[in-house]
Parts: structure tokens; C-alpha cells; sequence
């Protein structure tokens, strides 16, 4: 006897259906799996025979084959277990086939005939919304399940009570989902107000929390970039319904979902040492990376220079069009990728070069190597470099607190205010991203203002890129002010925060 159940599957992030297919037929007894699946797929054999025993069903002794269609799309994972093993039991009449017509499922089966967590639930009950009524999911998944809207979802915990369910010998309710929950936590990072010091490396930081600027941090150790990198989110927007859904999508595909949804913005430090697809996503089957893991939040990259070449270089592209593009003989997997630069760096090897306490035993070519490693088109799309000097003795012992951070997010959260009126039409959200045409409509100079930056750009040499990001930085500074021009003090900071010693010397 044949049954038909409908199922999901991930392609990159996004969810697409999948027929599971279960034929039972004479012969000898096999358990044959196509469509192409992968090793956990087939493997699921093991495991759906143990789950019917175990959940006092009788496994019927004769070939049974699966197809998993589109046959021609590779299956992974083991949330084929469910489907299959609903199958087995629709084809030797435990379930009735009228049934199943308005649900779909997805599911990892223990041996015991219980159901365990699966990754991408919010992808796949995306995709299956406009396809199907009903969705039956474990029970750990049914509330990031739930969060699409548009489907009715079931969490359940075990195969029995899923036949029950069916059967009609168990009442259940769709679940609903905690939506009021969605808040941002900022007591889990430090408070600006602990941090000594460092007022114009904090101002930096403020204009990069209010355009959504990347920054680099130069300065020797122990000077404080670490612990203002850990701070920054605390200044920083709260998450939006929107933007949770859309990182959430990604953790999940990810596996790193902790919650049934992310709350505060990601911050993802990777170290050093990551590879390039660890850090901007691939793999035989393609996987997000560290910069769609930080998705709508921030990627801290600690020791710049130390990371590899090749790993800096292949940020190029999404800090620039804010999304992953990896293609394979599968098709084109698109991972977004809008997220917020937030690098520290050492001035030299030693780290102690213009150092007011420590003296530098680097040479002149040892720390031109060092710098050598930032390649000009990294700089060149790195809005704001500050450098970080150390704290003075008597600074530190200082029992006057600084600025907290609650205060600068409410000056953030005014400027933010005002971009939105700004771009409520278009497409884009931040100074940060505006286009060309953009800059011409929105950033209005004065006079003297226009003649500084160009007088700079002459000077320096300022590439058209560069050119660009001084004007949005300036925008943002004075939007901060709550200014409808951009002034020529504005133009000065944004060109102190553009050039230091440390990286273009």
C-alpha cells in the first residue's frame, strides 16, 4: 500500500516541501530509502523500526521503499524520521489516509519513540504556510515553529501520542506563540558607565551605534578595546519583531538556537584562528557563517591583523552588499549578512608603539609587515578607526563613574528616530547604507564644510568610497545633534575618525 506524507527539508535558510512517499509491497523484508539521501537519512531506518516497537506498533515485515521527492534536491539531517515512520503506519492501516491530507511533519525520532529538537523549524514552517494547514513538530520546536503565523502548529513529544492525535483519542490544541516575551536584556553586558576614560573612543563608538558604522579599535593592551567591544551592544537598538524573526531563521538553520527565538541582537567574537567558510559560511552543504550568525547585530574580530589574509579579504564582499552568495552544483544559497564590523588591533607586534608608559621594540619594517596585513580595500570600507590610548593611573583610581550607557542609548535611539523619518520610503534604514544618489539628496554641507573634506580628499588621497563614508559618518554625527545640515565641525570629526596614525602612516 502507498501513503503520501507531507514533509519539509532547508536549502540554505529557506524552507521548501518535500512528499514522503512509503510504499509497503510483497517480498523479502528491506527497508529501502531514494530521493538522495544523505547518511543521516538513511540511517533513519534503524531508528524508525526501533521507534514503532518501542511505541507498541507492530513493524511490518515485507520491503518497504521511501522516496523523498523532489528526488533530484539532496535530503539531510534527521527530521525524516516522523514523516517516514507516519507513513509506515498510514500504509498498514494504523492511521487513516483521509487524515493526513491537511498535516505535514517533521521530526527526529529516539529509539524510545520520542521525538528530539530538529534544526531549522522556523525556516520550514515558512516554507510549508501557503502550502499546507497543519504542521506536527516536536514539542521543543513548535514555539519558533509558531512564530510564522498562518499555520497551525502541534508540538508533540512522542509517536504514540501523535497517533492518538490522529486517531482522534487525544485532544490537542495548536500552539500559540509568546510573542509579548520579545524584549532586549541589556543587563547582560557591561555598563559604559564602568569603563574609565576612553571619551573619544566612546563617542566613536556612539556614531557607530547611531549609523550602524563599522569601527576599528587601535591601541596597545589592556587599554580597554575588548571590554568597550563587550559594552557596545548596550547602546545599541533593541531588536525588532522583523529583524528577531529573520536572525532567529539563521540560528536555527545553525543549530544554536538557545531560545525559541533570539531576543537581543547577536554578537558573535570568533577567534583568530577561524577558517574562511567558518567565517562567512559554505561547506559541501552550505552552512551560514560567523557574518550571517551576527545577522542585524554585531561581529567582534579581536586581534585584527592576526587573522588570515585570505579570511579578511572574503569579508569584502558582504560588508559591502550585506548578504553571502554561495554557489554550488545544487543551486545559489543566499545568507544575509547585514551586520555591524566591531575590530581591535594592536599598533605593532609588541602592541606598545606611541605608548605613554611602555617603550616599543619593534623596528620600523616589523611594524610596517604588522600593518601590511589590513589590506587598503578592508580599511577603505571601515567608517571609523579610533585609537585607544592607555587610562593614566590616577584616572583608574577615580571614583567618578562615566556616562552610562542608558544615556547614550537614548541619544542613539534619537538619532536612529530621525533616520527612520528620513528613509521611511526606501529601502535602507541607516546613514551607513545609503547610496550615491542618496548622499546627494540627504547630506546637505555648508560651504566650509565642503571645502575641508574636499580640501582633505586631495591631500590624503580619498578614494570614492572613502569619500562617501566620511559623508555618512557626518550625517550621522549630525543627526546626533539633532542638525538638519551637515556643519564643518561635523566634517572634522568624521575626518579625525576616518585617518589615525596608526593604520595609514
Amino acid at each position: 500500500m502507498l501513503s503520501t506524507i507531507k514533509s519539509g527539508g532547508v536549502l540554505g535558510i529557506e524552507g521548501y516541501s518535500v512528499d514522503v512517499e512509503v510504499n509497503i509491497s510483497q517480498g523479502l523484508p528491506q527497508f529501502i530509502t531514494v530521493g538522495l539521501p544523505d547518511t543521516a537519512v538513511k540511517e533513519s531506518k534503524e531508528r524508525v523500526k526501533s521507534a514503532i516497537i518501542n511505541s507498541g506498533f507492530s513493524f511490518p515485515l515485507r520491503k518497504i521503499t521511501v522516496n523523498l521527492a523532489p528526488a533530484d534536491i539532496p535530503k539531510q539531517g534527521t527530521l525524516y524520521d516522523l514523516p517516514i515512520a507516519v507513513g509506515i503506519l498510514s500504509s498498514t492501516g494504523l492511521i487513516e489516509n483521509e487524515v493526513l491530507s491537511d498535516f505535514a511533519f517533521v521530526g527526529e525520532l529516539a529509539l524510545d519513540g520520542s521525538l528530539r529538537q530538529i534544526r531549522g523549524a522556523l525556516a520550514i514552517s515558512s516554507g510549508l504556510k501557503n502550502r499546507i494547514k497543519n504542521l506536527i513538530i516536536p514539542a521543543e520546536n513548535s514555539f519558533e515553529a509558531s512564530l510564522v503565523g498562518g499555520i497551525n502548529v502541534y508540538g508533540f513529544s512522542s509517536l504514540k501520542e501523535i497517533v492518538d492525535f490522529l486517531n482522534g483519542d487525544l485532544d490537542k490544541k495548536p500552539v500559540v506563540p509568546e510573542v509579548d516575551s520579545l524584549f532586549t536584556d541589556y543587563s547582560s553586558y557591561p555598563d559604559f558607565s564602568e569603563i574609565k576614560g576612553q571619551y573619544i573612543t566612546k563617542r566613536a563608538l556612539e556614531v557607530a551605534a547611531a549609523g550602524f558604522h563599522n569601527v576599528i579599535m587601535v591601541g596597545s593592551p589592556g587599554s580597554g578595546k575588548s571590554m568597550m567591544a563587550k559594552a557596545f551592544p548596550s547602546i545599541l537598538p533593541p531588536i525588532s519583531f522583523d529583524e528577531a524573526i529573520e536572525t532567529t531563521k539563521i540560528h536555527s538553520v545553525a543549530g544554536i538556537l538557545e531560545d525559541f527565538m533570539v531576543k537581543n541582537r547577536p554578537y558573535r567574537n570568533p577567534h583568530h584562528t577561524i577558517s574562511d567558510v567558518a567565517l562567512v559560511g559554505g561547506g559541501s552543504v552550505p552552512r551560514p557563517g560567523e557574518v550571517s550568525l551576527a545577522h542585524n547585530g554585531v561581529l567582534f574580530l579581536d586581534e585584527f591583523p592576526e587573522f588570515k589574509r585570505s579570511s579578511l579579504e572574503v569579508l569584502r564582499q558582504p560588508m559591502e552588499d550585506r548578504e553571502v552568495v554561495i554557489s554550488r552544483a545544487t543551486g545559489r544559497f543566499r545568507f544575509p549578512a547585514k551586520f555591524q564590523l566591531l575590530a581591535a588591533a594592536n599598533p605593532c607586534p609588541c602592541g606598545y608603539k606611541n605608548d605613554q608608559t611602555r617603550e616599543c621594540r619593534c623596528s620600523p619594517q616589523e611594524i610596517r609587515k604588522y600593518r601590511n596585513k589590513l589590506s587598503g580595500p578592508i580599511v577603505d570600507r571601515i567608517d571609523i578607526i579610533s585609537y585607544v590610548s592607555s587610562v593614566p593611573p590616577e584616572e583608574l583610581s577615580s571614583m567618578k563613574t562615566g556616562e552610562s550607557s542608558k544615556a547614550i542609548r537614548e541619544r542613539v535611539l534619537e538619532a536612529i528616530d530621525i533616520q527612520k523619518r528620513r528613509f521611511k520610503d526606501l529601502p535602507v534604514n541607516f546613514n551607513s547604507e545609503m547610496s550615491p544618489s542618496m548622499i546627494e539628496k540627504f547630506v546637505k554641507m555648508e560651504n566650509s564644510a565642503e571645502n575641508a573634506l574636499n580640501m582633505a580628499a586631495k591631500k590624503y588621497g580619498i578614494s570614492a568610497r572613502g569619500y562617501h563614508r566620511i559623508l555618512k559618518v557626518a550625517r550621522t554625527i549630525s543627526d546626533l545633534e539633532n542638525s538638519d545640515t551637515v556643519k564643518l565641525k561635523h566634517i572634522i570629526e568624521a575626518l579625525n575618525f576616518r585617518f589615525s596614525d596608526e593604520l595609514y602612516s
